[in-house]
């Protein structure tokens, strides 16, 4: 079985009616949601597991937030 390439996937879904198109973006942007949510479950369970096994230490909000708004200024730049 020949392997599926995005151009094909593409030109296929360009073929489909308007109405399907939609629902095929509405279904892979709820599938993308989904399996962030469970990544992010998956990563958070770790960490706990990791921070009950003395590997992760808690910290202050405020360093936290400071951490995240680090990261987001460095992805924006």
């Amino acid at each position: 079985m020949p392997a599926i390439t995005l151009d094909r996937v593409l030109t296929d879904a360009e073929a489909l009616p308007a109405d399907e198109r939609e629902m095929l973006e509405n279904l892979l942007r709820q599938r993308r949601a989904e399996a962030w949510r469970r990544q992010t479950a998956a990563d958070a369970k770790q960490a706990a597991r990791e921070f009950q096994a003395g590997k992760r230490k808690s910290q202050p909000a405020k360093e936290v937030i400071a951490q995240l708004r680090a990261g987001l200024n460095a992805k924006t730049r």
